[in-house]
């Protein structure tokens, strides 16, 4: 389990240059001029852990499997989307599918590069993609208005709920907010599944990413600040990257050459790296490690799941033959040097079906089927 994440903006801003440089392949063509990408593009990319790296050094297992990070490079937007101008029809279903949106924003001066808005202003980019998405959820919601209302005074208890969860949504949208805005209270279960159901572009959890200047990859530049002044009000992520520094790293072989190469432009990380803990972040998703002399795998999963859940990720039946889970906390394996260490120094435990699994821990499941 890895999570799906779609890439998205304003022609020219640089999403297949960061598409390609996150997947290290050259599936998009990252061109000068809108619509260069036409069908969504997908690639996975291994998601880097230290901690799987470590496992690995003390297990030598045979195989390794990390985690996997799905990228979608979708068709710019362009102004009159939701009507279906540009290529906006197949922007908006593309963008339904994904967990996650990645909105990319040019924050970098070029003579060269055209601008489809003949200036750089990323508050201004991210107003207008934000705008059509809002335009299509609103005109969604009043195609289903009339029917959802006749069936709630018919009694219908689903679409009472439903019409509770559509009225403020439906509010914030004509006032230029979006529909996460005015989500319902996550303790509201059957809110939250009719507000799930209503598939609304602007519900999806939103990146910002900050394509800047090689010069301004370390610390910025008055472009990033702004998007990072918007974030902050909308209480979502930014971070900075740039998209040409991640095309020239993805093209370094060796893990000393890359870090030699980001060291000297005054950066620790690479921009995937980046994206990776700020997306898990967005989705509230963790990790956890299976590891023995055959294999050593990495498994993602949603923070606050219970041990059977975590189980099922691997094999339904895990989940529906549930006993109970060998745990050993990742410090410990360490701290003890692997498994028989941990069971000798009392670290191994031994869950049951309410056991909320941590990040990072290392499970055995046990299961009867």
């Amino acid at each position: 389990m890895g999570f799906n994440c779609g890439i998205v903006g304003l022609p020219n801003v640089g999403k297949s240059t960061l598409f390609n440089a996150l997947t290290q392949t050259i599936a998009a063509q990252a061109a000068n001029f809108p619509f260069c990408t036409i069908e969504p593009n997908t690639g996975r990319v291994a998601v880097p852990d230290e901690r799987l790296d470590k496992l690995v050094e003390m297990v030598h297992p045979k195989n390794v499997v990390p985690s996997q990070l799905e990228f979608v490079d979708i068709a710019g937007l362009v102004k009159g989307a939701s009507k279906g101008e540009g290529l906006g029809n197949q922007f908006l279903a593309n963008i339904r599918e994904v967990d996650a949106v990645i909105h990319v924003l040019r924050c970098f001066e070029n003579d060269n590069i055209t601008h489809v808005e003949g200036s750089v202003d990323p508050v201004r980019d991210a107003e207008i993609v934000e705008t059509e998405l809002m335009l299509a959820d609103l005109e969604s919601l009043e195609k289903r208005l009339d029917q959802t209302v006749k069936k709630a005074r018919g009694g219908d208890k689903e679409a009472k709920t439903r019409l509770a969860v559509m009225e403020p949504v439906m509010s914030a949208l004509k006032a230029g907010r979006p529909a996460r805005s005015a989500a319902p209270a996550e303790s509201d279960r059957e809110a939250c599944r009719e507000y799930r159901m209503l598939q609304l572009l602007t519900a999806k959890p939103v990146l910002y990413v900050c394509n800047v200047d090689e010069e301004s990859a370390a610390s910025g530049n008055e472009f990033s600040r702004r998007v990072e002044e918007k974030a902050k009000t909308e209480n979502a992520p930014a971070v900075i990257i740039s998209a040409e520094i991640e095309s020239e790293v993805a093209q370094l072989e060796s893990a000393d050459e890359k870090k030699e190469f980001l060291a000297s432009l005054g950066l620790a990380e690479t921009g995937l790296a980046k994206i990776i803990r700020a997306g898990y972040k967005l989705l509230g998703l963790e990790t956890y490690f299976t590891a023995g002399p055959k294999e050593v795998r990495a498994w993602t999963f949603v923070k606050g799941s219970k041990a059977p859940q975590c189980a099922g990720i691997i094999h339904s039946d895990f989940e529906r033959g549930f006993i109970r889970a060998e745990t050993i906390a990742y410090d410990d394996f360490v701290k003890y040097g692997g498994e028989q260490g941990c069971k000798e120094a009392g670290k191994m435990r031994s869950e049951g079906k309410d056991y909320v699994v941590q990040d990072g821990d290392l499970l055995n499941f046990l299961f009867n089927v």
